[in-house]
């Protein structure tokens, strides 16, 4: 007991903090054990001997580990950085001729053992020379390795008319049938290949090695799109893989001008960005700057489109899009016909396009494949649904709080009387109403599958009808509620859905606070700010503010044959989209 309360009290004794002028210290890690320090053996054997009845763990002697500055730690961990990292402070570094170093520096830039991944098959090329491939397990073609690589480099009677010391030209030019091989000098070059799926050769005593065009992994077939389905037109949807989203554009513009440009973005993952424009009709200032955003990305990790988006775009203050997002491989391509670049990542299956305006938003693939009088009127339609969600609330509010007078008397009773057991104010009402129908909303989305769907109207079905019944809200503002949802819903992008269900927040509380003169004011800011905006130079709500040649194609669809010119706002060098005799009609 007396040992007991001894130890008990050690915790409560004030010991004398270290002499510490020089900083913060900072203990050793474990690559700084060779440093410590061990306690006199002598002093520790008798305390052992008379302790040894009382404590027979105590059988080693014990290591005090002595703290170091940052400063000298530092020092220290710049002269040794084999010992603190595998690959970062290691130099860049060409080919080497010793395939026993290039085989070594590969392991060390991969963290291998520890890194399963990576697969390094040793072999001798033609039974005599050493060499090895390496790739990276799961993202490669297996087949095209076991069939058409190894054999053929193992065989002896392929380098019968070889002669000289290194043989990575002859191998390229006589021995391998794969599509696509290339030869590189610099490891900074090959790691990112490697992780791309590529395979690479190295051989003994060649300061050069192959990367072959193996790739091969798993990927999602082509389906429908999901957020843009459309009754009349292609059915067919960009996937998550970036090769097969520029062959689906390529498949539609048969082009030789069509120019793609691979850029690697985030210094971790290190995910392909492709820049795809046609050249001598986008404008090469919106093709440099758009190259600039992508290439000057200093970030660790981009996931797809909708990061690089928030990257890129020119105001990151305004809530309306600044680029246009589709999942459709044929508005994409209409896009790149128009004058705009699209911007695909891997791993995502949407497509990004800039410039883009506020009339551009409204469009959908579907229009140019109906006739024009069906495409203009679903575009007044959109128009109208877009504009009964921003003002229909705070019209409403304005209305019952402000403007009793402009309402008519038999619609103004039937108004009060259906408000006479509702306990909340009209501004509290709306916004209770709002906040449940976008929650039921977001409800419906996260559930997968038809039990979302359900959750959403019956939902909304329900919590209306007994909200009126509890009298917490008027009948008149379920109507009120449901022609918003309605209107919102018409939007075809996404983005600006989104931001129109977001301003109409700001039109409510206009109408609350100044009835018609808050709703002018804020509807006179909206504008200002959508006229003060930039996409890529490009004016938000050209060709109305500023003024420009107004495209038949931006609200009022016209005939095909009457869209003789592209956009004016995008200023692409070749204005002129169709002949003369777009018809073929005898003149």
């Amino acid at each position: 007991m007396l040992n007991v309360f001894l130890k008990i009290l050690k915790l409560f004794k004030y010991t004398r903090p270290m002499n510490n002028e020089g900083g913060f210290e900072l203990l050793e890690d474990k690559y700084e054990i060779d440093r410590t320090e061990k306690v006199d053996s002598s002093e520790y054997e008798k305390d052992q001997k008379q302790n040894e009845q009382k404590d027979r763990n105590q059988n080693e002697v014990s290591q005090i580990i002595k703290p170091i500055k940052v400063e000298q730690w530092k020092r220290e961990r710049n002269s040794r950085p084999d010992e603190y990292s595998h690959s970062k402070n290691m130099p860049s570094a060409t080919v080497f001729k010793n395939i026993a170093s290039n085989k070594k520096y590969i392991e060390e830039i991969f963290s291998m053992p520890r890194n399963q991944d990576l697969i390094i098959r040793e072999f001798k090329m033609a039974r005599k020379t050493k060499a090895f491939l390496v790739f990276v397990d799961g993202m490669v073609d297996k087949t095209s390795i076991n069939q058409f690589i190894l054999p053929q480099l193992m065989r002896p009677e392929n380098f019968n008319d070889f002669s000289g010391t290194c043989p990575i030209d002859y191998i390229k030019d006589s021995v391998l049938s794969i599509s696509e091989i290339t030869k590189a000098t610099n490891f900074n070059e090959i790691k990112p290949q490697i992780l791309n799926g590529l395979s690479v050769l190295f051989i003994d005593d060649c300061s050069e090695a192959l990367m072959m065009e193996t790739r091969g992994f798993e990927k999602r077939n082509i389906d429908r799109p999901i957020t843009e389905q459309v009754v009349k037109g292609s059915q067919e949807g960009f996937t998550e893989n970036l090769r097969t989203n520029i062959t689906l554009l390529r498949r539609i513009i048969k082009n030789e001008k069509l120019i793609t440009e691979i850029i690697p973005t985030g210094k971790l993952n290190k995910v392909n960005s492709a820049i795809i424009y046609i050249e001598g009709i986008t404008n090469p200032k919106i093709v440099e700057e758009v190259r600039r955003r992508i290439t000057e990305i200093d970030t660790d990790f981009i996931a797809g489109n909708g990061m690089l988006e928030q990257l890129i775009e020119d105001n990151y203050l305004m809530p309306f899009p600044q680029v246009v997002s589709t999942e459709r491989p044929d508005r994409a391509a209409s896009f790149l016909v128009e004058g705009q670049v699209v911007i695909i990542t891997e791993g995502d299956p949407f497509a990004l396009a800039a410039p883009v305006t506020f009339y551009r938003l409204f469009h959908s693939s579907e229009d140019s494949m109906l006739r024009w009088q069906y495409g203009t009127f679903l575009r007044i339609i959109r128009f109208i649904g877009v504009m009964s969600a921003l003002l229909i609330p705070g019209l409403y509010v304005a209305l019952v709080l402000y403007h009793h007078q402009m309402i008519p008397t038999p619609f103004l009773e039937s108004i009060v009387k259906s408000r006479e057991a509702v306990p909340f104010p009209t501004i509290v009402e709306l916004l209770l109403m709002e906040i449940a129908f976008e929650l039921v909303r977001e409800g419906g989305v996260r559930i997968p599958g038809v039990i979302g769907q359900t959750l959403g109207i019956v939902g909304a079905l329900i919590l209306g009808q007994v909200a009126v019944q509890a009298g917490l809200v008027s009948p008149i503002l379920i109507v009120i509620i449901a022609l918003t949802g309605l209107g919102s819903f018409t939007m075809p992008n996404y983005s600006m859905a989104l931001a129109v269900r977001i301003i109409r927040f700001i039109f409510v509380f206009g109408g609350a606070i100044a009835g018609f003169y808050g709703i002018s004011l804020a509807f006179i800011l909206i504008a200002s700010m959508a006229c003060y905006m930039k996409s890529f130079g490009v004016p938000f709500l050209a060709p109305v503010a500023p003024s420009a040649k107004i495209n038949p194609d931006s609200i009022i669809r016209q005939p095909l044959f009457n869209q003789s010119m592209r956009s004016d706002p995008f200023n692409t060098p070749n204005r002129k989209r169709n002949g003369k005799n777009q018809r073929g009609d005898d003149e």
